[in-house]
């Protein structure tokens, strides 16, 4: 549903109205042209209730934001002595209640109100969300539970019991109240809190993790990875995950060094396939006076997810790292896992003294059954610096794959190289839709297509 733009003569109490209809609707788009139109963003509904709280019981965080952002109070006192971000914390959701907390809520509100807020949601974890909706619905019914998402990237569960519904984030949002009022919780009992589910996809899990990677002091740091010798999995599991999110997230700390160390000491005693390879892929990207020597150490592990993880570290921007790199390299390219070979052939493409070896190693991974292997080799294969006929041929044969990607890639290449299949090529892709709108090879198929279409106009 559309609101448009039609009201700019429209007077004080309309534009509240085309609010509360663009609020009930889900239109975050619309109700922020509203607001800056001069709607009010603390507009009641029928009920007296604050447009803001509408968004909460429909758990619209897009449009909560677009509320919050526009100026609606989150700590307006309502009728039952509530207010909006109560309401937030009160209905579970991690989203919903990012989005109303707003800037700064440590200035923002006196002691009290934090300690109150706090003690919900600690209140709602600790009891759980199916036990607390029976205490208040006086039900001992079984509680109804779905998986549903919450916010662009987290799904969550969401439990009704009698006739009341709450989703079940409120780990993840005590976790967050506690960082937003600077509330140092220990880090064993915040690990603790993130392993509950055993789920690393899980919203307490990623909060957690999120808000420790911000404590940038070398307390925090040492106290998380003192659960490395943890006898349960998943705590370790949990630490290599927090050593990865700093890694992707962080530009860098002032304890490099001893991180660097305590991931060379890791790799060297840990045992377990998996675990090792998440180990070696964040290792990867520090620096350690040993660090070719130890990846070399991994290049014939019986495990294919170690395997893989070794030649991004065997690769400086340039070329391999030393003769011995180069020759695992070799070795790589002729691996039994095809994951391996595709990563060691992307890498060593950009040295013309393996491009020989590394197009006769991509070739026949063109073939292969998975078309997920398929296409990053034509992807490959596309951006090869490699333009001998024999690059070109086996693009053109990657246009008769059933995979439409695969195609894609293929044509791409051709394309690059300017090769006379290249009109053929962008048939054989066939139509694509909106999702690659902003793709680089449909945006280059598309060019060339233009100037073959308009010559000496380029």
């Amino acid at each position: 549903m559309s609101f448009g733009t039609g009201d700019g003569n429209m007077g004080k109490e309309g534009l509240d109205g085309r609010l509360r209809s663009a609020v009930r609707a889900g239109d975050a788009e619309a109700v922020r042209h509203l607001l800056d139109r001069g709607a009010d963003p603390d507009a009641v509904d029928a009920n007296g209730l604050p447009v803001l709280c509408v968004a909460v019981a429909a758990y619209d965080d897009a449009v909560a934001e677009a509320l919050v952002e526009g100026g609606a109070d989150p700590d307006r006192v309502l009728p039952d002595g509530t207010t909006p971000l109560w309401r937030a914390v009160d209905g579970g959701s991690p989203a919903v209640f990012s989005a109303v907390l707003g800037k700064e809520p440590r200035l923002r509100l006196a002691k009290p109100a934090r300690e109150r807020l706090l003690a919900l949601a600690r209140s709602w974890y600790e009891t759980g969300t199916a036990e607390e909706l029976r205490r208040r619905t006086g039900t001992p019914v079984s509680a109804a539970t779905a998986r549903v998402r919450d916010g662009e990237y987290d799904w969550i569960d969401q439990v009704s019991v009698g006739g009341l519904v709450a989703r079940a984030g409120h780990g993840a949002i005590l976790t967050s109240l506690e960082w937003a009022f600077r509330v140092l919780t220990p880090v064993d009992e915040l690990i603790a809190r993130a392993v509950e589910h055993r789920d690393e996809e899980h919203v307490d899990w990623s909060t957690v993790c999120w808000i420790l990677s911000r404590r940038r002091s070398f307390e925090t740091w040492s106290a998380v990875v003192a659960h490395r010798h943890d006898p349960d999995r998943v705590n370790r599991w949990f630490v290599a995950d927090y050593l990865w999110r700093r890694e992707i997230f962080d530009t860098g700390s002032s304890y490099e060094k001893e991180e660097s160390e305590f991931l060379a000491a890791w790799a060297a005693e840990e045992t377990d396939g998996q675990m090792l390879a998440k180990v070696l892929d964040i290792f990867t990207g520090h620096d350690h006076p040993d660090h070719e020597a130890i990846f070399l150490r991994y290049a014939s592990h019986p495990d294919p997810r170690v395997r893989r993880e070794v030649p991004y570290a065997l690769w400086m921007d340039h070329g391999p790292r030393s003769p011995a790199a180069r020759a695992a390299l070799l070795t790589l390219m002729s691996d039994p896992d095809a994951e391996v070979r595709l990563r060691a052939c992307t890498l060593s493409m950009r040295d013309r003294g393996l491009l020989q070896e590394t197009t006769r190693a991509l070739l026949p991974l063109g073939e292969a059954p998975d078309a997920r292997v398929r296409g990053a080799a034509a992807g490959a294969l596309a951006v090869s610096p490699d333009r001998t006929p024999v690059v070109a041929n086996a693009l053109v044969a990657l246009l008769d794959d059933d995979d439409q990607l695969v195609r894609l890639e293929a044509a791409y290449g051709l394309a690059l190289r300017d090769d006379p299949h290249t009109g053929e090529a962008i048939e054989r892709v066939g139509p694509l839709g909106d999702g690659f709108k902003d793709d680089h090879r449909a945006a280059h198929l598309w060019s060339w297509r233009w100037r073959k279409e308009h010559p000496g106009n380029e």
